[in-house]
C-alpha cells in the first residue's frame, strides 16, 4: 500500500512485512494486541521528528536544581526543566515515583505527560561510568576525553563523533577500534590514520580513502594490502620518505596546498562504490558492516531484518531507530536508547522491555508514558498500578490517543525539549530560522563570544615545530565562523607529538567539515559507470564521482 505523507505530502511505501512488523511490536495487554498502525508521516520526515529531540554538542554553564553547585548541561539556565548533575540523577536523593499522577481521560494524553516532564529532573549530559570527561555526551566507559560525543570506551580522545573502542584519536567521525587516528571518517582498526576515509586495518597512511590492510601510503584510493604507494603508485620506503619530507606537513600552507590537490584527485582517480557496505547480505543502504537482510540503514553493524536505521548497532527486527545500541530488538521509533526490547516511541531509555512513550526509564518493562524510572513495573505517568489494573487502563489510554491520532507517532516536534538548531536535525536536515518557526518549532539565537570578555586573537605559527606550550592559553579565531576557540593542552600535545600544523577552524566549524565530506543518507538511482546496471547509491546522479555496482568495484579493486 502507499500512503501520502501528512507532513511533507510525498508518496511513501508501506509492505504487508512492515504491517506485520507493526503487530509484532505492538503491546498485548491481558492476552490482546493493541496494534500499532502504520505511519503518516514518509521516513525522511519520521527521522527528522526523532533527531529533532537529541542535543549533542550545544552545551551550557548553569547550577543543578538540587545541589545549586556548577554543572555542564544540554539545557541552558533558563530552561523550564529541572536538571541534575549525572551523578544525582543517578542517586538515591529523589525519587521519580513521587511526581506519578493519574491520567486523565478527557484530555490529551502526551499533553498530561509533557506536564510530568516538567516536574521529573532530567540529566545534565547523559554519561555512564566516564572519568575525566566532563564535555562529553551520550559517552560510557570514557576516559580523559574532551567533547567526545556518542564515545563508547574511548581514552584520551577529543572532538569526535560516534567513536568507539579507540585511543588518542582527534577529529574523527565513525572509527572503531583505532589509535592515533586524526581527522579521518569510517574507520576500523586503524593506527595513525590521517586524513583518510573509509579505512580498514590500515597504519601510518594519510590522505587515503577506501584501502584495506594498507601500511604507509599516501595520496591513493582502493589499495588492497600495500605498502609504501604514493598516488596509487609503488615506491621503495626511502622514496616514500623522502617525499613526505618533500611534503612538509607539519606547515599548515603545505598541508593545505596538498590536501585541495587531494580533493579533486580522489574524484577523478578513484573507483566509488555504490555502497560502503563491508560483509552485508542483502542490505540497501551505506556504511554497514556484519549484517543481513537490511534496508534504507546508514551507519549501522551487526544488524539482521531492520529497516531505516541510523547509527545502530547489533539490532534484530526492529524499524525506525537512531542512536540504538546494545542488542535492540522488535523496537519501533526509538532515539537514543540501550538494549529495548518489544518496545516503542521511547527517548533515552535503557536495557528495559515492553515499554512505551517513555523518556529516561531504565531496567524497566510494563511502562507506558513515563519519565525517569528504574527498575519499575506496571507504572503509566510515574503512577504505581497493579499488573491487572494496568492493563485495565493502557488500552483505555490507547483509543484515547487514537481519537486524537498521536497513537502510533513518536513525540511530535513541539515536544522536543531543544530548539530544532540546537540539534542533529539540523546537521541532517537543515532548516533556516523562518522555515523553522513556520512550523511552529522552536529556534535558539546563538550568542557569540567576543574578544572583550575572553582577550585578544593570537596569531598561530605556520609550523608545529614553531609553536610555543603557551598556545593553549590563547585565543584562536575561526577562520570560517569567526568564532573564537581554543586549544586545550592535551589537544596540543597531540598535535606536537604527531606533528600536525594547529587547525585554523574551530571545533564545531570542523565538525561540520566533516559531514559535508560524508555522503546523504538518501539513495538515488544510478547507473554503474562500468556495465550500466541499475544500482541504487548514496552518490546523486549529477556528482561527478565514477561509481561502480558491486561486482564491478570488486573487479576493479582486486
Amino acid at each position: 500500500m502507499t500512503s501520502s505523507c501528512k507532513s511533507c505530502g510525498r508518496t511513501f511505501e508501506i509492505t504487508k512485512a512492515d504491517l506485520a512488523f507493526y503487530e509484532k511490536a505492538s503491546p498485548v495487554l491481558a492476552g490482546k494486541t493493541y496494534t500499532i498502525p502504520p505511519p503518516t508521516l514518509c521516513p525522511d520526515c519520521r527521522v527528522q521528528r526523532r533527531m529533532a529531540r537529541r542535543n549533542d554538542r550545544v552545551f551550557y554553564h548553569r547550577k543543578s536544581d538540587l545541589s545549586g553547585k556548577p554543572v555542564i548541561a544540554i539545557y541552558p539556565e533558563d530552561s523550564p526543566f529541572k536538571i541534575f548533575h549525572q551523578n544525582e540523577w543517578h542517586s538515591d536523593k529523589w525519587d521519580p515515583l513521587s511526581f506519578g499522577r493519574d491520567v486523565n481521560p478527557d484530555r490529551p494524553f502526551l499533553e498530561q505527560w509533557a506536564e510530568l516532564r516538567l516536574d521529573v529532573p532530567r540529566l545534565a549530559m547523559d554519561g555512564v561510568n566516564c572519568e575525566n570527561s566532563d564535555y562529553c555526551n551520550y559517552c560510557g566507559d570514557d576516559k580523559n576525553c574532551y567533547l567526545d560525543i556518542a564515545g563508547e570506551a574511548n581514552e584520551d580522545c577529543y572532538f569526535d563523533l560516534f567513536t568507539k573502542y579507540s585511543k588518542n584519536c582527534v577529529d574523527c567521525t565513525f572509527v572503531y577500534h583505532s589509535t592515533l587516528c586524526y581527522e579521518s571518517i569510517h574507520c576500523h582498526n586503524c593506527y595513525d590514520v590521517r586524513f583518510s576515509m573509509h579505512m580498514d586495518n590500515c597504519s601510518s597512511s594519510s590522505l587515503c580513502f577506501d584501502c584495506i590492510g594498507c601500511r604507509d601510503c599516501l595520496l591513493s584510493t582502493n589499495l588492497r594490502n600495500k605498502q609504501y604507494y604514493i598516488l596509487n603508485e609503488p615506491h621503495t620506503k626511502e622514496e616514500y620518505e623522502a617525499k613526505l619530507k618533500e611534503l612538509n606537513l607539519s606547515s599548515y600552507n603545505s598541508l593545505k596546498n596538498v590536501f585541495d590537490l587531494w580533493k579533486d584527485m580522489r574524484i577523478k582517480n578513484g573507483i566509488y562504490r555504490d555502497m560502503y557496505n563491508l560483509n552485508c547480505e542483502d542490505c540497501v543502504g551505506d556504511n554497514m558492516k556484519d549484517s543481513k537482510n537490511c534496508s534504507h540503514c546508514f551507519n549501522a553493524t551487526g544488524c539482521r531484518d531492520c529497516k531505516y536505521l541510523y547509527d545502530v548497532l547489533d539490532a534484530t527486527d526492529c524499524q525506525d531507530l537512531n542512536y540504538s545500541l546494545y542488542k535492540p530488538e522488535c523496537v519501533y521509533e526509538l532515539c537514543s536508547t540501550l538494549q529495548l526490547k518489544f518496545s516503542a516511541f521511547n527517548q533515552a531509555t535503557h536495557y528495559s522491555s515492553q515499554v512505551y512513550y517513555c523518556d529516561l526509564t531504565n531496567n524497566s518493562s510494563h511502562l507506558f508514558g513515563c519519565i525517569g524510572l528504574n527498575h519499575k513495573q506496571y507504572c503509566i505517568l510515574n503512577k504505581q498500578y497493579t499488573k491487572e489494573e494496568y492493563e485495565e487502563l493502557v488500552p483505555k489510554i490507547i483509543e484515547g490517543m487514537t481519537r486524537d491520532g498521536s497513537w502510533g507517532e513518536f513525540f511530535p516536534v513541539t515536544l522536543s525539549p531543544f530548539a530544532y538548531n540546537e540539534t542533529v536535525a539540523q546537521e541532517y536536515m537543515p532548516l533556516s530560522r523562518e522555515e523553522v518557526l513556520a512550523r511552529g518549532w522552536k529556534w535558539k539565537e546563538e550568542e557569540a563570544a567576543t574578544e572583550k570578555y575572553l582577550g585578544p586573537v593570537t596569531d598561530i605559527p605556520d609550523d608545529i615545530h614553531d609553536v610555543p606550550d603557551s598556545l593553549s592559553a590563547n585565543i584562536l579565531k575561526c577562520d570560517v565562523s569567526g568564532k573564537l576557540y581554543k586549544i586545550i593542552p592535551q589537544e596540543l600535545k597531540f598535535y606536537k607529538t604527531m606533528g600536525l600544523p594547529i587547525p585554523r577552524r574551530c571545533p564545531d566549524q570542523r565538525h561540520k567539515d566533516r559531514l559535508v565530506q560524508r555522503n546523504p543518507r538518501k539513495l538515488w538511482d544510478r547507473t554503474c559507470a562500468q556495465c550500466s546496471k541499475s544500482i541504487k547509491t548514496t552518490y546523486a546522479p549529477e556528482r561527478p564521482e565514477i561509481v561502480f555496482c558491486e561486482r564491478c568495484y570488486l573487479s576493479a579493486v582486486y
